[in-house]
């Protein structure tokens, strides 16, 4: 349950497990509360005798361990300021900030934390961890997640990192249940009393406590409309290549980060990206704003973004297939056996799950298997193909088509 500084393992895919528990989990109609814990200054409190220790215990060589121990030695650090360079001063913690090596020794060192919790859900990316868990009695979860957070405290002090109280938040996720009128309080071991939020930044997607994105795309739209307000204010300065190349390397970023996350938002939430996609594309074609949206997508060749997201989509199913997304995903999804001899049974297909409610329909387990069995019904491949391959197929499959009347 670790991600980052490992290819597949991203902030994409770290979300969407978390996800797909706290889904899984109101599905059943069951409790689901979180710890958002936050580090203060997490990559320079290593401690390099307790990391030299961690490697050890990996089966690190000693040529290898000797290495290490002179890669953190006579280490110093200056500050430069209007030309003038303060003294050197030694470094006796942390590891390298900006190095290669700095994210993968900082997973090495806090790799055992995720030990501290138990049988309890958590998930680490670098220093943002999350630690949540689910049940029927509420009064039980926190209960739970209390005792589960003060486990990872001690094993976060053991490591000599210090908590970040005023940044460590709890969430109730409570989509399905109504919110109760008073809360337990989570403390830490110092005594304080952490804050209850309706929203919370993790891994660069806003959550909220109704999981409704509302929170996320509104950020998104507000930090679009600002961009696209600065390029139409100085469009005179552009060339047509330019604004196309200005958009695809500023805007589209933005609305494609995350997209595989937020993608079950309401409709109504989702338009609202759309008519800012629109302006961007307005901005590129000089196309006046009474163009149908249907038109401006033929003009600068671009799929809508209810395309672009479930292309984003559909790659991360074929990668799940495929093995290149973490085991965390990748055992979420199950490919079936066939029941019998037919032409269908030779298709690749995945064992959708059994949902209760509708929640459960928005979880990775069961929409991959939905939405991959869906698109098989024209893509029928009988064995798996290159990833190359899939895209190109893809790409001929959701070609974006006008419905509108």
């Amino acid at each position: 349950m670790q991600s980052g500084s490992s290819a597949g393992h991203g902030c994409t895919s770290a979300t969407l497990k978390v996800l797909n528990d706290i889904l899984t989990a109101i599905d059943k109609k069951h409790y689901c509360a979180a710890v958002f814990i936050d580090l203060a200054k997490a990559f320079d409190s290593v401690n390099h005798h307790i990391l030299i220790g961690r490697l050890n215990s990996l089966g690190f060589s000693n040529d290898s361990l000797a290495w290490f121990t002179n890669y953190f030695s006579d280490r110093v650090q200056c500050v430069k300021s209007e030309g003038l360079l303060s003294g050197p001063l030694a470094v006796s913690m942390g590891v390298p900030q900006g190095s290669i090596l700095g994210p993968t020794l900082f997973s090495v060192y806090i790799n055992e934390v995720a030990l501290a919790a138990g049988e309890y859900l958590i998930h680490l990316y670098a220093d943002d961890t999350i630690l949540y868990t689910s049940g029927p009695s509420l009064d039980t979860v926190l209960t739970t997640l209390q005792a589960s957070f003060n486990a990872i405290q001690l094993s976060f002090r053991g490591l000599q990192l210090l908590l970040n109280t005023s940044k460590t938040k709890c969430m109730l996720f409570n989509r399905s249940l109504p919110a109760p009128t008073r809360l337990s309080n989570i403390t830490t071991l110092d005594g304080s009393d952490l804050e209850y939020v309706d929203n919370y930044k993790y891994l660069g997607v806003w959550l909220d406590c109704k999981l409704s994105f509302q929170t996320h795309i509104k950020h998104l739209q507000s930090k679009v409309k600002s961009r696209i307000g600065f390029l139409f204010r100085n469009k005179a300065s552009f060339t047509h290549a330019a604004k196309h190349t200005l958009v695809k390397l500023t805007i589209l970023p933005i609305l494609d980060f995350g997209d595989v996350i937020y993608k079950i938002a309401s409709n109504t939430l989702l338009n609202k990206l759309d008519a800012v996609y629109h302006s961007a594309i307005r901005f590129v074609t000089k196309a006046p704003y009474t163009t149908h949206h249907c038109d401006l997508y033929a003009l600068v060749g671009w799929p809508s973004l209810h395309t672009r997201r479930q292309t984003h989509w559909l790659h991360v199913i074929y990668k799940t297939l495929l093995g290149k997304v973490p085991p965390y995903l990748s055992s979420l999804v199950t490919i079936a056996s066939p029941t019998c001899s037919t032409r269908s049974s030779r298709y690749i297909s995945l064992v959708t799950p059994k949902t209760n409610y509708f929640f459960g329909r928005l979880s990775f387990q069961f929409s991959a298997a939905n939405d991959w069995n869906e698109l098989q019904k024209s893509l029928k491949l009988e064995t798996l193909i290159s990833l190359t391959s899939f895209k190109h197929q893809l790409s001929e499959q959701l070609t974006d088509y006008c419905t509108c009347t």
